[in-house]
């Protein structure tokens, strides 16, 4: 029998059979308790059974899958002609977030070679990766499927296959994608499936691909004092009005608010917007290009406001994010219960405030079912806006046009600020390197400054093109 969630705090890695290198490197990882998800699922996937686990992001499930993964690729020390497990994500941004755990996980492992394939980056470079060999493939499922065609990839030997966040590739229509490429894999693979909820398409999923899967569900439940709960009745003409009103009274510095529908997305922005608020929109419309750029200001500090649907938030995890706003209430009281995990994380306190018009009464009471205890409501007449007007945020973010291609490294970039800018790094925050293009951010007061001594100096003695976004 599987671990049990309450056990989850008492229970540690070494209690698992796992490489005495892998341990100690969990250890480095600063990886000491299990999580729940980790405690009832791992102890399956390593026997090499077949598993649907249920677990929300920010719940430890890449090293839930990430580390069988690893136990299985055979050990030959060096980066293998055949490639052994394969991760299918989403999106682009979760597929390079787990990309960069496998690799962080492996390395008690020589030579693990991990490989990207998604969309928005050229093909020609992956083909050329995949030429020199790789142990693992983490991708998309349409891009995955190009290469299958161009006879770039050979998926026969794959001997572990992960399906993450199935239910947002259900969403997203990938089901013909997943099956055709389920169908080049080895039959005789174990296979993992994660999955925030549970539609109809997992047990289809589960019943064309999966031999007697184990089942394991961890609850996402908040505890009161991590998560302070707050819902407010309005009538529909009210509500967007009355996202202002929570943000001007409880002035977060970074908030993510959520809507029902990509309509409701783009009214709450250009209301926020025409308040002096910076707010910003996520929905599945956006090209790749925009929704880099949207996720990047957003994680750097550099918008106050992201506001997104379910759909297209998922596989987003940014830390320190101190408010999540329903400005709709999910009729599914497990996406409520995903949506406001997103604030409170680690030793975070965090803040959830729902907005429920007489229709959506229904909706709120299955939520309250689910947490097992009642709804706290409070009055929108009751908030008052703190003074200093709509809250800044505190960062302005610069593109670089340049990136792994071209061998530029964080440091290359921290480098250049110091040189030519004379920055010290608490005048700097995050440093992200893409395929093509580098992000930074950088305190909003010194932007157009920096963004004119870089456009005129050199970055590893190279002249570059920098722009404020």
């Amino acid at each position: 029998m599987s671990p049990s969630p309450q056990d989850a705090n008492t229970t540690g890695f070494a209690q698992l059979k796992l490489a005495p290198a892998t341990l100690h490197n969990l250890v480095q990882l600063g990886y000491s308790q299990m999580t729940p998800i980790q405690a009832a699922s791992l102890p399956i996937s390593l026997a090499g059974q077949d598993l649907i686990a249920q677990a929300s992001t920010g719940s430890g499930k890449t090293a839930a899958f990430g580390l069988p993964l690893i136990e299985r690729l055979h050990r030959t020390g060096s980066p293998s002609a055949a490639i052994q497990a394969l991760v299918l994500c989403p999106t682009r941004e979760l597929a390079d977030q787990v990309t960069q755990e496998i690799r962080r996980l492996a390395r008690a492992r020589q030579n693990v070679k991990v490989v990207t394939l998604c969309g928005g980056v050229a093909l020609r470079g992956q083909t050329l990766s995949l030429a020199h060999g790789a142990d693992v493939v983490v991708g998309t499922p349409g891009r995955i499927l190009d290469h299958l065609e161009r006879g770039s990839l050979n998926l026969a030997g794959v001997s572990t296959l992960v399906l993450d966040e199935a239910d947002r590739m259900l969403d997203m229509g990938f089901l013909d994608d997943i099956a055709k490429v389920v169908r080049q894999c080895a039959q005789d693979r174990q296979t993992l499936l994660f999955s925030a909820t549970y539609p109809e398409g997992i047990a289809q999923l589960a019943a064309q691909f999966m031999r007697a899967p184990q089942t394991v569900k961890v609850q996402a439940q908040h505890s009161a004092h991590k998560i302070r709960q707050l819902f407010y009745e309005v009538s529909e003409t009210q509500r967007l009005d009355a996202v202002s009103r929570l943000l001007a009274h409880f002035r977060p510095e970074r908030t993510l608010a959520f809507c029902n529908t990509k309509q409701q997305c783009r009214d709450l922005v250009a209301v926020l917007q025409a308040q002096g608020y910076s707010a910003l929109a996520l929905f599945g419309e956006l090209e790749q290009r925009e929704r880099d750029q949207v996720l990047v200001q957003f994680a750097n500090r550099s918008c106050s406001v992201l506001v997104a649907t379910d759909v297209a938030s998922r596989g987003l995890d940014v830390q320190g994010l101190e408010a999540v706003i329903n400005v709709d209430v999910s009729p599914d009281p497990e996406i409520h219960i995903h949506r406001i995990g997103r604030t409170g994380r680690g030793d975070a306190e965090g803040l959830a405030l729902t907005l429920a018009s007489m229709d959506e009464m229904g909706a709120v009471g299955k939520i309250e079912l689910m947490q097992g205890r009642e709804s706290s409501w409070a009055s929108v007449a009751d908030l008052t806006p703190a003074a200093g007007g709509p809250l800044r945020p505190p960062m302005r973010t610069l593109q670089i046009v340049g990136g792994r291609k071209e061998k530029i490294r964080a440091g290359d970039v921290m480098g250049a600020l110091a040189g030519e800018c004379g920055l010290g790094r608490e005048q700097v925050g995050k440093i992200q390197v893409n395929e093509f293009s580098t992000y930074v951010a950088v305190l909003s007061e010194l932007a157009p400054g920096v963004e004119a001594r870089l456009s005129h100096g050199k970055i590893k003695g190279k002249s570059v093109k920098v722009r404020v976004i």
